[in-house]
């Protein structure tokens, strides 16, 4: 294996220039629960002032607002397509719109209805609301696992896309995704590349069709073959679970690369035929190979651990090797942080406190533009709230879609882990969330020693009408709330679908 010395590691400075930012700010977090009350008023406080002369402070009245209960007065819950109008018109180069800060990208991030949000980015957001619970997520890393990014070509991650699709927003403005964004030359921040970002791999040859998906996975994963790779970032665990299913489709070819010191057919590898034959041997041994085939050393997984890929993960791990660790990923989107897991609780973060406002409304109602919501310190251990983000960069009181549980508390602060999104399925007044089917399938595979690899929900359609005619009791139900009726959500907030999402679980037998 290609062995690289400790020079850059992760974050293109050197190893212990990123630990002590890392760390620090870790630090700077924990010092910021002794008194998370007064963090969150603070940065309420300073979400206000900052953004009071704006059109949306303007018409808000936030020069008005002395507190959490006048701000939650005077702004309702919002989703993005409520927000939509003022983010469009500072994408169109409006200034003062949503923050007195002006963007200076626009992250992407799926939409609801399949278009593409513009998630406005500031500098001062950067600043208050990313940067520290950024760092702070790779704490563990450097304070635990340390080989992980002690070397740039240590990590395998999955999420940095080295072939970004880069748009632009209107004013010309960079449309792109936060793992695409180049921190250093956006920001001045050089150190916040993430661990494997600069990896051999970080960049394609001329070869790859950016568009094709499949070929860019196989090209990165034969690079990284050469590599003593001790940590995968996936994020979505869906990513971190692909590599084995990638590995024993392609080992031929990656065996045969290997051996020729090709790259999918094409000059630019390092021969190396021994390596190649002890693999086909492991290979044919296992019926495929496996990744603690390749990487004898791998210990770390970094990727949600709750919701589906709980129930995945322990079977995942063993492919990975007997000394490989998951971490939590934060639980957060492109619009703003919710938790960061400061020590090694194997699901759970503590709340993002001092970047911005944290509402949570309780996840068995319905969410509405008036919903009376609760503060961190309110929540009970145990149960699920969707989750409200406000923070300097112009998002306010937004439903961030994402739905967390309490596991406990230390002191008088909880820690929350990502429970799902907070789709409902209603189509016969079951309101299932993610969470239910979880619990349901976890409950169901602990009583018939049954695994799941993976699970889908669909909703069947009906194949024919009742006897003489009449329709089923579930047709019935479809036809007099009709199809295109929106849902209370979409009722509340203009111009999102109200399409039920369909459930209907399988499972396999390993």
């Amino acid at each position: 294996m290609a062995e690289a010395a400790e020079t850059a590691g992760a974050a293109g400075g050197t190893f212990s220039a990123y630990r002590s930012r890392v760390l620090g700010e870790r630090d700077r977090l924990w010092a910021a629960l002794d008194d998370a009350r007064e963090s969150q008023d603070d940065a309420l406080r300073g979400m206000l002032r900052e953004n009071a002369d704006t059109e949306f402070g303007k018409a808000h009245g936030f020069s008005r607002c002395g507190g959490v209960d006048e701000y939650r007065a005077a702004v309702p819950i919002a989703d993005y397509a409520s927000l939509a109008p003022w983010i469009e018109s500072a994408a169109a180069g409006r200034r003062h719109v949503l923050s007195a800060d002006p963007a200076v990208v626009f992250f992407k991030s799926s939409g609801s209805t399949g278009d593409s949000k513009q998630i406005p980015i500031t500098r001062q957001f950067m600043r208050t609301s990313f940067f520290p619970f950024y760092y702070a997520a790779w704490a563990n890393f450097v304070e635990h696992f340390p080989e992980a990014v002690h070397r740039a070509d240590a990590t395998l991650n999955l999420k940095h896309d080295p072939a970004p699709a880069v748009g632009t927003t209107r004013s010309g403005q960079p449309h792109l995704g936060a793992s695409q964004v180049d921190f250093g030359q956006a920001f001045g921040e050089p150190l916040a590349a993430e661990p494997g970002s600069r990896a051999p791999w970080s960049t394609l040859p001329d070869f790859v069709d950016p568009a094709d998906h499949l070929q860019r996975g196989y090209v990165r994963l034969r690079a990284a073959i050469e590599h003593d790779v001790r940590c995968v970032i996936g994020i979505n665990p869906a990513m971190v679970a692909a590599v084995p299913h990638q590995l024993v489709q392609w080992w031929p070819r990656l065996v045969k690369d290997l051996y020729d010191g090709t790259i999918d057919g094409h000059p630019g590898g390092t021969p190396d035929p021994g390596r190649a034959r002890l693999l086909e041997r492991s290979a044919e041994r296992a019926g495929g190979l496996l990744p603690t085939h390749v990487w004898p050393r791998m210990e770390l997984l970094f990727c949600w651990t709750t919701g589906l890929a709980s129930l995945y993960l322990p079977r995942l791990r063993e492919a990975f090797g007997p000394r490989v660790t998951a971490l939590p990923a934060p639980v957060a989107a492109s619009e703003g942080f919710v938790a960061v897991a400061l020590d090694r609780h194997l699901t759970a973060g503590s709340p993002a406190i001092t970047g911005g406002l944290l509402e949570f409304v309780d996840a068995d109602e319905d969410l509405r533009p008036d919903s009376a919501t609760q503060l961190f310190h309110e929540l009970e251990t145990g149960r699920e709230y969707h989750a409200v983000i406000s923070h300097v960069g112009g998002l306010y009181r937004y439903a961030l879609g994402d739905v967390v549980r309490v596991v406990d508390r230390v002191g008088d602060i909880p820690r929350v882990e990502y429970a799902g999104r907070r789709t409902l399925s209603d189509a016969v007044g079951e309101r299932l969330r993610e969470s239910h089917v979880v619990t349901a399938l976890r409950s169901a595979l602990a009583a018939t020693g049954l695994e799941v690899r993976n699970a889908t929900c669909r909703w069947p359609t009906p194949r024919r009408p009742g006897p003489a005619g009449i329709p089923r009791a579930r047709d019935r139900h479809r036809a007099s709330r009709g199809r295109g009726t929106p849902s209370r959500w979409s009722r509340s907030f203009p111009g999102r679908t109200g399409r039920p999402r369909p459930w209907d679980v399988r499972s396999t037998r390993r």
